[in-house]
């Protein structure tokens, strides 16, 4: 606070103005009142002095008047004349006729034009001369004329001392009484006012205002120490509001469970990120992170663990990327967002996205457990990829989501083609959330042929969608979306009924075969899962038996422990379990023997190169092998050729599927293939 002054301002100059012109008025003022009190004395003492005067010549005038003695007369004048003042002297008798004169000029001075308005230039008097007082006898006339100005001079430098003297008698109390008030009151609150204005308005308890000596218990320091009390309780009342404001600046910006920055306080930083970048022609990579099935984790080990999962994970980007040119956030969920700025080049941002990988994939501690994670990144980068923020980060996003899709614990970076697929991915969300209703789901079943009998033992339940305006849409491309959003649940629960529904029709007419139906990580997740596996058999009287339920490496994986008690339950019960695209899990062989399953299927990718591809040949010689060892039946996928078939039945493979024996067929023609392809194997065998 800083506090200033013009002087003509101050209260003490102010006072002193008014002092001095109270002092100089009122000393004018009574200077004047005894000037006009000593003028009025001057003239009374004018008119008595002649009056004085003539009384002491009047007997003398009046014998010179009585016997007309001019001589006598002349003298009685003559003797008036001694006096400075008089101007005119004379004795007259009755009818007017001088007995005795003499006269003199006024005296000339320049202040006669003053005196003379106040005191007259001359004054006249004039007696009557008579000897017997009971009948007086007038025998002439004393007349006598005063001049002013020698009594005027004499008022006039008195009037003058006057004055002057009340003048400064005045202004030397103004003086004295501005003193006593400047030292009492004035100067103590410059003092004052000094304090207050090193007075912090942000924090103003740390420097309060200083009493002044000798005032510690009169008006000016009972001031000062309630001025103190007010700064002491405004300083309170603003740490208050500061921590509240505090409060609720970081509940709205700052995520309240990791305490990293929220989506709406990211973007306001992110704007000043791509700014700077903008200006000083650099890049910025936003990094988006999603915890790979981050879901089970909460469903195994609780929302609690979850919650010190995810604090556990933005401690580690906080400490893991503290450098002023990372920003890190949490968007909601399980995916956090780290924004790199200054990147001379995009591929600086791979660097980043590997040591983020590795940041996740360390085990996380949560209460006695250590959990291990993966997760999944979208990098979008600035400029190269959007420069509007909002499309920025919906960018890394979607390329997140995606990537999920692909493969997990991985990163990708964003391609124009992005945008455009998450477009399509959301109405396909949309249409594929009333294609149940609209009867745009049927399925397809591809015969599982047993290499030893050369007979059909099997039908493999595929789903098809035939969408009214885009045709038919393959399951590679929305099977993984519906697991994404939940809708596998209703879609898995409609293929194991149909399924079922179409094994009983045929089952009744004579074809007796064995059912196999996907099951996918969401449905396995399901608590109620083997009551509505259950409920489905029972409802269309299909023998447990009948229903083999295949299963992949990666979704047992996601909850290991849950997965193998409800696939434990479920063989129990008599239905069979395969582990489908056996061979491309991370860790098929480490889990394989805790796994209850009665089959393996050797995924497609293996077999069409095989005979052609050492390596892939050598995976599935290898699965074989590991069938036999733990006495699993080994399905394989994509069948296409006889030199593959006659390959596969030499190294003891039991049961072979694909195009080379029949692609996916519907209900009606697969009853026909059979017949057909039975019909075949007789007249071979004959």
């Amino acid at each position: 606070m800083k506090t200033s002054f013009k002087i003509e301002h101050r209260l003490g100059y102010r006072i002193l103005r008014w002092v001095l012109s109270i002092a100089l008025v009122s000393g004018i003022v009574l200077s004047a009142s005894q000037i006009v009190i000593d003028a009025k004395r001057v003239s009374t003492d004018l008119d008595r002095q002649a009056y004085q005067t003539m009384a002491l010549v009047r007997d003398a005038a009046t014998q010179a008047v009585f016997s007309i003695d001019e001589e006598l007369a002349q003298q009685v004048v003559d003797g008036l004349f001694e006096q400075q003042t008089v101007r005119l002297a004379r004795i007259t008798h009755p009818d007017g006729q001088p007995l005795g004169e003499r006269t003199r000029p006024l005296q000339q001075a320049p202040y006669r034009p003053l005196t003379d308005t106040i005191f007259l230039a001359e004054r006249s008097y004039r007696i009557e001369l008579s000897r017997h007082q009971s009948q007086p006898t007038v025998y002439g006339y004393l007349e006598m004329h005063y001049d002013t100005g020698p009594t005027a001079e004499s008022w006039l430098e008195r009037a003058t001392l006057t004055f002057g003297s009340g003048l400064a008698r005045a202004m030397i109390l103004a003086l004295v009484l501005f003193m006593v008030y400047h030292l009492l009151l004035t100067k103590p609150l410059l003092k004052i006012i000094a304090s207050l204005a090193q007075v912090d308005p942000d924090h103003p308890d740390t420097r309060l205002i200083t009493t002044v000596k000798g005032h510690t218990r009169d008006e000016l320091g009972l001031w000062v120490n309630a001025t103190n009390n007010l700064l002491v309780a405004i300083s309170d009342s603003q740490k208050k509001q500061r921590e509240a404001e505090e409060r609720v600046t970081r509940l709205s910006r700052f995520d309240k469970l990791t305490g990293l920055p929220s989506r709406e306080y990211l973007l306001s930083l992110l704007k000043s990120a791509m700014d700077d970048a903008r200006k000083q022609h650099k890049v910025t990579a936003v990094f988006c992170c999603g915890i790979d099935d981050f879901k089970s984790i909460n469903d195994q080990l609780g929302y609690e663990n979850g919650d010190l999962i995810l604090q556990g994970i933005a401690d580690r980007l906080d400490s893991g990327f503290n450098d002023r040119d990372f920003l890190k956030a949490r968007l909601g969920s399980d995916q956090f967002v780290l924004v790199q700025k200054q990147l001379a080049t995009g591929y600086q941002a791979a660097i980043t996205a590997e040591k983020l990988l590795e940041l996740f994939s360390q085990p996380v501690p949560a209460h006695n457990r250590s959990i291990t994670l993966t997760a999944t990144i979208g990098v979008a980068l600035f400029p190269n990829d959007a420069d509007e923020l909002d499309r920025l980060l919906q960018y890394a996003e979607q390329t997140m989501t995606l990537a999920k899709d692909s493969g997990r614990n991985s990163y990708q970076f964003y391609v124009a083609s992005v945008d455009q697929e998450m477009r399509e991915r959301k109405q396909l969300e949309k249409d594929m959330a009333r294609a149940l209703a609209e009867n745009e789901f049927h399925l397809l079943y591809q015969p599982q042929i047993s290499l030893d009998t050369g007979r059909v033992i099997g039908a493999e339940a595929l789903i098809r969608w035939q969408h009214p305006e885009r045709g038919l849409i393959p399951p590679d491309h929305f099977i993984p979306l519906s697991e994404l959003n939940g809708q596998i649940v209703e879609i898995g629960a409609w293929v194991l009924d149909q399924a079922c529904r179409q094994a009983a029709e045929w089952a009744a007419n004579g074809l007796s075969l064995r059912m196999a139906v996907n099951l996918s990580a969401v449905q396995l997740r399901q608590d109620n899962i083997l009551a509505i596996v259950l409920d489905t058999l029972s409802r269309h009287r299909i023998p447990p038996g009948g229903l083999e339920l295949e299963v992949t490496e990666t979704s047992v994986m996601t909850n290991l422990e849950d997965a193998i008690s409800k696939l434990q339950l479920l063989k129990r019960e008599g239905i069979q379990i395969a582990v489908d695209d056996f061979g491309t899990g991370y860790s098929s062989l480490t889990y394989l023997k805790r796994m209850p399953v009665q089959h393996l299927k050797i995924d497609k990718q293996f077999v069409q190169d095989l005979l052609v591809n050492e390596d892939d040949t050598r995976i599935a010689n290898t699965i074989i092998d590991l069938g036999k060892s733990l006495n699993l039946s080994v399905i394989a996928e994509g069948v296409e050729t006889a030199e593959q078939e006659f390959y596969l039945r030499q190294r003891g493979c039991q049961l072979a599927q694909g195009y080379y024996f029949s692609k996916p067929l519907p209900a009606q023609e697969f009853v026909s293939f059979v017949a057909e392809f039975h019909g075949k194997m007789a007249e071979n065998n004959a």
